[in-house]
C-alpha cells in the first residue's frame, strides 16, 4: 500500500499509523491523565462504545504504548503506560495547546456532555483551599433532562475526589446552579468564573467555598492558553 510504503521512511507517518485512528489520541490522553481501569477510561470517553475502546486498547498494547497488568482484585486488570507511552505526554500536551489556540470553540460548545465535563472537573479539582473536612459541591444544570441534571463532587481530605450522578445522601456545602454551556466555557478557559457567577450562575452555601471557587475549580489544563482564532 502506498501509505504503508511511505510510513517505512517517515517517522511522522509511522506514528500516525499508531495514533491517528479514531478516538486513539483521546484514549491516550485519558491514560496520560491517570486513568488505568476500563471503567475509568469509559468515563473519560463516554461517547466511545465499549467494543471500540477494547479494540483501541488492544492496538495500543500491540504497539508497545501500554501494558495490561493484573490489579489487586481478582479478575480486574489495569492498563499502564510503558516508557513509550509515557513519552506521549509531551505529544498530548502539544496537541492540546494547539487545539486551544487554533481550533474554533463554538463546535465544542454545541456538543456538550455533562458527564465528560464533570469527570474532567473532578480530575483537575484543587482541594488545597477547601476546609480540612469532607466538602460536597452540588452542580445543577436546570436545562438538562433529569437523569443528567444533578452532579455532586465529594472531596475527602487527603483522598481522591469522587463524582456522583446519584444523590450520595450527604450534607451539601455549596450549590452551583448554571447552564451546561456556561460551565463548559469556564472549564475551557473561554469565560471568566467571576463574571459568569455574577451573570449566569447562582452560588449558595459555604461563603469560603464560594469565594475560593476560582482557585479550587478544576479547569482544563489548557485553559490558560489564549485563543488565536475567532471562537
Amino acid at each position: 500500500m502506498e501509505t504503508q510504503s511511505y510510513g517505512q521512511f517517515c517517522p511522522v507517518a509511522m506514528a500516525a499509523e499508531v495514533l491517528c485512528n479514531r478516538w486513539t489520541m483521546i484514549v491516550v490522553r485519558e491514560l496520560v491523565a491517570g486513568s488505568t481501569r476500563f471503567n475509568e477510561l469509559r468515563r473519560g470517553v463516554p461517547r466511545m462504545s465499549p467494543a471500540l475502546l477494547s479494540k483501541r486498547l488492544k492496538e495500543l498494547e500491540e504497539a508497545g504504548v501500554i501494558s495490561r497488568v493484573r490489579a489487586g482484585e481478582p479478575g480486574v486488570h489495569e492498563y499502564r503506560l510503558t516508557e513509550a507511552g509515557r513519552d506521549l505526554r509531551r505529544v498530548v500536551e502539544a496537541v492540546g495547546v494547539w487545539g486551544q489556540r487554533w481550533v474554533q470553540s463554538q463546535p465544542s460548545l454545541r456538543n456538550l456532555d455533562p458527564s465528560l465535563l464533570m469527570w474532567d472537573m473532578r480530575r483537575n479539582l484543587n482541594p488545597a483551599p477547601m476546609p480540612d473536612r469532607r466538602c460536597v459541591i452540588h452542580f445543577l444544570y436546570p436545562e438538562l433532562q433529569p437523569a443528567k441534571r444533578h452532579w455532586w463532587l465529594v472531596v475527602e481530605p487527603g483522598e481522591e475526589v469522587d463524582l456522583c450522578s446519584v444523590d450520595p445522601g450527604l450534607d451539601v456545602d455549596l450549590y452551583v446552579v448554571t447552564d451546561l454551556r456556561t460551565m463548559t466555557a469556564i472549564w475551557m478557559g473561554l469565560a471568566d468564573p467571576d463574571e459568569a457567577a455574577a451573570e449566569r450562575m447562582q452560588i449558595t452555601g459555604h461563603d469560603g467555598l464560594a469565594r475560593s471557587m476560582r482557585t479550587w475549580l478544576g479547569l482544563s489544563p489548557f485553559a490558560a492558553e489564549k485563543k488565536r482564532v475567532a471562537g
